[in-house]
């Protein structure tokens, strides 16, 4: 069983106008295991060329958390009552007002 988990979230600035707000938001996620993720918010919340579209951003990434949290504990439970599962797919969004 584990004690925790670790990740490691790194952003260096690249540009010179860092106090006017235009620099890259981009930055990346390390985990425990040594997975690295490319990250950066929605560029519905801040605009290119400050944020990366093909980056995974946190909200995205909090939804996947939570749907695959789902998963693993159905499969358990199937499993554990004695039910054949063959495959699994699930749809998680998260409501923006």
């Amino acid at each position: 069983m584990s004690n925790g988990h670790t990740a490691i979230i790194s952003w260096k600035r690249n540009g010179p106008d860092f106090v006017k707000g235009k620099y890259s938001r981009e930055h990346t996620w390390t985990f425990d295991g040594g997975a690295t993720v490319l990250a950066s918010p929605s560029p519905s919340v801040v605009p290119a060329p400050w944020s990366n579209a093909a980056h995974v951003d946190p909200e995205g990434a909090f939804v996947a958390a939570i749907a695959s949290c789902h998963l693993l504990t159905f499969l358990w439970v199937a499993s554990r009552e004695g039910f054949q599962a063959d495959s699994y797919e699930g749809y998680a969004s998260q409501a923006v007002k």
